[in-house]
């Protein structure tokens, strides 16, 4: 059998030769491109699958289980094959407490003593020991009512027709709900209690909650056997809240900086591959002169390749380890002590997909390498490839792993998509710019550099949409992230308010605003609230009047003739009326009025279809009016400040009885004020949201920390991209720039030409790629993250004088090499 000349005993030799490659030659460039994309994608993966963990195990934490039922009706779990779920019930209810020295009105939460199923119930007793549930004849306080009733641990204290003796203090209750239009100061007692304080008669109003936790699949066949009433309702951990708004916002700026930076990342991986395969052709015609065959020359590729693969592996899980560890740094005070684990997912996610972008970026040129002439030893030639070689094959496997990568986001679809359109575009803007600056004279210099970059229009367009491309995109990360902060920072101001004062008497409110006044603590305007419900729009009703016991309405919308449940009919509603309307809710239609109207929140009114001039019916302690609507509000549920759905002018609602709500802002040295005015209104519930208030700023703080360290990957990976391009650009051009110096050019013409043609297409490139990231951030930002544009001058100016910076930096050195003299 004839072996190859080049025996492949000399194994070793080849190894020790891809490493020398690796640290010294053009597989360098490969190598770190290849360990970005693991380490990228690998990080994200991993965090991303902490997070979703994370974010399930505390959102069934806040419910106190799995799964729940939440109904105003007595259910009978006896009748449900409940195999392998633990239940438990709860009964909650509102009552006087009565103590000496004062009266409060509670809620009561009855519940068993396996309650919570999920989640940590801290209750401190007088020795100061913990407990986590509530036993038969306990009762515990939460902190305020201390101070409100004037009692202390082991007094006896009245709840409703029965004595119980105060047992401790609420210390963290997971279902703690910062509603302040409904809260009330919460006890807990064991549900045998019930019946000695006379908490379920006759007409009373009680709320009952059903507490399951089991496998998934359990519980799924728990839900298959009930059969929902109107006032009934399931609650898992997708239910969120408003407040988790900004936490979606950062998983889809995760989400789209993660493909932003494997884009950039793949980028150069398949430049900087073609450029090694075009400085290998002479290597490989010179090995075919001497006998090699394809397939020995296919195994020394492979095994280059097999070197670059185990050191980006290497590095690149390294990288990605500490990048994860990066990411979640600052989340670590909010994150639980035992994070979820990560499992092999990420790992295999990150090499499957690495190795899915390589196939094509490196089996098309190695291809074309492979087939190289002999010839190419006395004559450079061009590599032929047949026209539709099964090897063009490759790029559906990188078309598959984005599939299954990005899978149905449809926001990351669309803003690729977008961005392909837009920069096949702004190419054809960049040409014809570069056209017309042939118009301008300024010096030989000049024209002799727009003169090259005419006469290559392809490779012109190339660089020029590459470098333009990379630009934009370090533009949308940089922009995106600053969209996204000065929207929290927004939302939830340093000074926003963290006291809501609710019930307050209307011959109270004008005393209470006045000693909010005098103390100086900047406070909202004070709103009258009444509750009420929404029955029809333009006569068509939700449910019958005759029936005002019906806690669950059913709604059916125009576009759907099916019946559809909305959240804000399922309960009474806080209406209130004003003058004008909020100053931090923006008219987004119609005009606010002076008589017989209303002004609906933007989000209720696209649910139901509500639109101006729409005539509506509500009902307030059993009596139906009418208002017309004259205008539509959005509202930012977010701030910590009174939001309506609903406001009406004074004359529709005046007429019915109210109590006043203010929301104000106090810091630690304030608490003595608090104290004070909870002892001369003792009526006035005050709710202090001072430390959720503070821990939503924390986790504001600590969230934009992990969204510009990411942000900083993706200014790393496009200034690689460019790096990449621009040395790759330059060395084109050795071949040139000796033909010029033997021709007789002087190093400054031939400086001044090369200097002059960079400097048009870095600037060509800042400006169009500032024209780009201004477009597609404003259709991320208005479409994508629901969020108001506004536009970024000085990006105008920083990002053309970037590019000409990093074009400077980038190419000095190379330049100067360009120009030693020749020998």
């Amino acid at each position: 059998m004839q072996s190859d000349p080049l025996s492949m005993k000399k194994r070793p030799f080849f190894l020790r030769w891809a490493w020398r490659e690796i640290r010294q030659g053009q597989l360098w460039l490969v190598t770190l491109a290849l360990s970005l994309i693991i380490a990228c994608v690998f990080a994200l993966s991993a965090l991303v699958s902490r997070v979703e963990g994370i974010i399930v195990s505390q959102g069934r934490s806040a419910l106190a289980a799995d799964m729940v039922l939440q109904s105003s009706q007595v259910v009978d779990l006896k009748r449900l094959s409940t195999n392998n779920v633990t239940t438990s019930q709860q009964t909650s209810f509102g009552t006087m407490a009565f103590s000496d020295n004062g009266m409060q009105l509670v809620s009561v939460k009855a519940v068993d003593a396996k309650f919570p199923l999920r989640g940590d119930l801290r209750l401190q007793a007088a020795d100061k020991s913990v407990q986590h549930h509530v036993k038969p004849g306990e009762l515990w306080l939460s902190e305020r009512l201390f101070s409100l009733l004037d009692v202390n641990v082991g007094d006896t204290l009245m709840l409703g027709d029965g004595e119980l003796t105060i047992s401790g203090r609420i210390l963290e209750d997971p279902e703690l709900s910062f509603n302040p239009f409904s809260q009330m100061p919460a006890v807990l007692i064991n549900n045998q209690d019930i019946t000695a304080i006379g908490g379920v008669q006759e007409g009373s109003r009680l709320s009952y909650r059903y507490y399951f936790s089991g496998s998934d699949s359990a519980l799924a066949d728990i839900r298959k056997q009930f059969s929902l009433t109107p006032s009934q309702r399931w609650l898992t951990e997708n239910d969120a809240g408003r407040s988790g708004d900004f936490i979606e916002r950062a998983r889809q700026y995760l989400s789209l900086t993660l493909v932003l930076v494997v884009l950039m990342a793949s980028a150069t991986l398949v430049l900087t591959c073609q450029h090694y395969a075009s400085t290998r052709i002479t290597s490989v015609a010179m090995m075919k002169s001497l006998g090699a065959s394809r397939r020995f020359l296919w195994l020394w590729l492979l095994q280059q390749i097999a070197v670059v693969f185990s050191v980006a592996i290497g590095v690149g899980l390294l990288l990605g380890i500490w990048l994860e560890w990066l990411l979640r740094y600052p989340l670590q005070q909010l994150l639980p002590d035992e994070l979820p684990s990560i499992g092999f997912a990420p790992l295999v996610i990150s090499l499957l997909l690495a190795l899915f972008i390589s196939l094509p970026a490196l089996g098309i040129p190695l291809s074309r390498l492979v087939n190289a002439s002999a010839m190419n030893t006395v004559q450079a030639t061009q590599v032929s490839t047949a026209k539709f070689s099964p090897i063009w094959l490759l790029l559906i496997f990188p078309v598959l792993a984005a599939v299954a990568w990005i899978g149905t986001n449809l926001f990351v679809w669309l803003t690729l998509l977008g961005m392909v359109v837009l920069l096949v575009l702004l190419a054809l803007v960049g040409i014809a710019a570069i056209a017309l600056l042939k118009k301008v004279k300024f010096g030989s210099a000049y024209a002799l550099a727009l003169s090259r970059v005419n006469r290559s229009k392809a490779k012109t367009a190339t660089q020029l949409a590459a470098l333009t491309c990379s630009l934009m995109l370090l533009a949308v990360i940089g922009l995106l992230r600053n969209e996204l902060l000065a929207d929290w920072k927004n939302t939830l101001p340093a000074d926003a308010p963290n006291v809501f004062a609710i019930n307050i008497a209307p011959e109270q409110q004008q005393a209470y605003l006045d000693y909010l006044d005098v103390n100086q603590l900047a406070r909202s305007d004070g709103y009258p609230v009444t509750r009420g419900r929404l029955v029809a729009i333009n006569e068509q009703r939700f449910y019958s009047t005759e029936d005002e016991s019906l806690n669950d309405v059913l709604v059916e919308t125009s576009s759907n003739s099916n019946l559809e449940r909305d959240p804000a009919l399922r309960r009474e509603l806080n209406f209130t009326w004003a003058e004008t309307l909020p100053s931090h809710n923006d008219v987004i239609a119609g005009k606010w009025g002076d008589s017989s109207g209303v002004s609906v929140e933007s989000g209720i009114a696209k649910r139901l279809n509500i639109n101006l001039g729409d005539k509506l019916a509500f009902t307030v302690g059993g009596l139906e009016f009418n208002a017309t609507v004259n205008s539509v509000r959005d509202v930012e549920w977010r701030n910590m400040k009174p939001n309506f759905y609903f406001i009406f002018t004074p004359d529709v609602l005046q007429s019915f009885p109210a109590t006043w709500l203010v929301s104000f802002r106090i810091n630690d040295q304030q608490s003595d004020l608090l104290n004070t005015l909870a002892s001369n209104y003792p009526t006035v519930s005050v709710l202090d949201l001072r430390m959720m208030a503070t821990r939503i700023q924390g986790l504001l703080t600590q969230v934009s920390w992990s969204l510009t360290v990411l942000a900083g990957l993706g200014v790393l990976s496009g200034l690689l991209l460019i790096m990449t391009l621009l040395r790759l650009s330059i060395s084109e051009r050795q071949t040139e720039i000796q033909l010029y110096r033997t021709l007789g050019a002087s190093r400054k013409r031939i400086a001044a030409t090369l200097w002059c043609e960079y400097g048009i297409i870095a600037l060509l490139s800042g400006i169009i790629a500032a024209i780009g990231a201004e477009f597609v951030v404003g259709l991320l930002v208005v479409k994508g993250f629901e969020l108001p544009f506004t536009l970024h001058p000085l990006m105008w100016i920083s990002l053309p004088v970037l590019a000409i910076g990093l074009v400077y930096l980038v190419s000095r050195s190379q330049i100067k090499k360009l120009l030693l003299p020749l020998r």
